[in-house]
């Protein structure tokens, strides 16, 4: 794997919107206020041209503009490239999107979250590089970082250890744009069969997005697991997939071979935990009937997704994973 150099102060930080652009609070305030952030911590913020535009289909620009920014991006001198939104419609800049001109680039950091999957993952298995899914860039809107929004920092510049936060929320956003989640919810992880250490290579995102890879050119995933034989530590988490929908994006990877090699899986919460009509089907038995026959151990409700806090996580990067009295531990490991 190709690690991207270490992010230091007075490295160039790139802007784009590979998905939505921000022109609708609470985002676009937050936008303004995390390039702030970013400059006071010694920063060169450079904006995508896209970043405060809504003139796709829903989305920033059309596809080819969006496409265009992220090879711009990674052809300048930046360290990292962060997204500044989720969205709907990321997929079709893929089309459209050079790979084999990206891969010609330096390596650098992509970050981003849900939407921006379609990213993160797929440079990880197509070009090698470590990507981080992890929080876009209105996220560090406060002056004191959350949680969440520090460890992605810190992670980006080579911090080794990071442990699941101690409560999530249920809050809804409040109505002025500068003032956050309340993480007020004790958190409850469930365990099947994870009674000691993984150790292995880390790869997922939103399945929301993942689910529509396989049997595409842009399925690289059989190389992937052919290049890493220590295997694969899934992480997983949905946004709008009720249980239900999760038996069947299980069902569909599956089947496509994407688990042949995993080592272990671990799930982030639901925004959607629940089949309303359908007694008994619950999160907890869509996955393990569909994956309790590979046998590997498996964590329920970590602190990923899109219920807040979300860890962080390197795609590609190798490492132990461990449940320490209930919370979850990752140890990155040096290449």
């Amino acid at each position: 794997m190709k690690r991207p150099a270490y992010l230091v102060p007075g490295d160039e930080i790139y802007l784009v919107a590979p998905s939505f652009g921000c022109t609708i609070d609470p985002y676009l305030t937050r936008l303004d206020v995390s390039i702030k952030n970013f400059k006071r911590k010694g920063f060169r913020v450079i904006e995508g041209p896209n970043i405060r535009l809504n003139e796709g289909v829903v989305a920033s620009a059309p596809a080819k503009a969006r496409a265009k920014e992220i090879e711009d991006a990674f052809a300048s001198s930046a360290k990292l490239v962060i997204s500044v939104g989720g969205g709907e419609l990321m997929d079709e800049i893929l089309p459209e999107l050079d790979f084999e001109k990206l891969g010609q680039c330096e390596p650098k950091w992509f970050m981003g979250f849900s939407d921006n999957a379609n990213l993160t993952f797929l440079l990880t298995t197509k070009l090698g590089w470590m990507t981080v899914y992890g929080p876009c860039a209105p996220a560090f809107f406060q002056k004191k970082w959350r949680l969440a929004e520090k460890d992605a920092y810190e992670l980006l510049q080579g911090r080794k250890h990071f442990e699941g936060y101690p409560k999530w929320s249920i809050t809804r956003q409040n109505a002025n744009p500068l003032i956050s989640y309340r993480c007020t919810q004790p958190k409850i992880i469930t365990s099947f069969g994870f009674d000691a250490p993984v150790t292995g290579t880390l790869l997922g995102g939103c399945l929301d997005i993942l689910q529509l890879f396989p049997g595409t050119r842009f399925d690289d995933v059989a190389r992937f697991n052919a290049e890493h034989p220590e295997g694969i530590i899934w992480y997983l988490e949905a946004c709008d997939l009720n249980p239900l929908d999760l038996r069947r994006t299980l069902f569909r990877l599956k089947e496509a071979h994407w688990f042949d090699n995993a080592k272990a899986f671990l799930f982030g919460r639901m925004k959607r935990p629940n089949v309303y009509g359908f007694e008994g089907i619950d999160r907890f038995n869509a996955v393990t009937d569909m994956l309790g026959e590979l046998g590997k151990p498996i964590l329920i409700d970590i602190d990923l997704g899109h219920v807040s806090p979300s860890m962080p996580i390197i795609n590609g990067a190798k490492a132990k994973v461990s449940l320490i009295e209930g919370n979850i531990h990752i140890d990155y490991l040096d290449e």
